[in-house]
């Protein structure tokens, strides 16, 4: 008799999570009455909304966003991390084979 107990209660609990989980899915946080929506909020806009434009390119500028002069230090310094970045790798993996080979003989 327990056993069959168990399976009823195992099956009402797996038909429970299967309905509140698709119940979540049909529901939106906002639109229920105890959470609602906070007293700043825009409005809703009445019809459902467009495609975004995505023809529609911003202006050309008239000006560089960065200075010439600033994007060259920029990439100075780039280059220069990549470099100590680099050098700095040779250097551990250096140490590493020479530590292996220590420790091989």
């Amino acid at each position: 008799m327990s056993e069959n107990r168990t399976s009823k209660a195992l099956l009402c609990g797996a038909l429970l999570m299967t309905a509140l989980t698709l119940g979540g899915c049909a529901t939106s946080i906002a639109d229920l009455p105890l959470v609602g929506t906070p007293a700043d909020a825009p409005g809703r806009p009445k019809e459902a909304g467009s495609y975004l434009p995505v023809e529609d390119l911003p202006p050309n500028r008239d000006e560089a966003a960065i200075a010439p002069a600033e994007q060259a230090k920029i990439k100075a310094e780039l280059l220069a991390a990549r470099d100590r970045q680099a050098s700095a790798a040779a250097a551990k993996d250096q140490a590493a084979a020479q530590a292996a080979a220590q420790s091989g003989r």
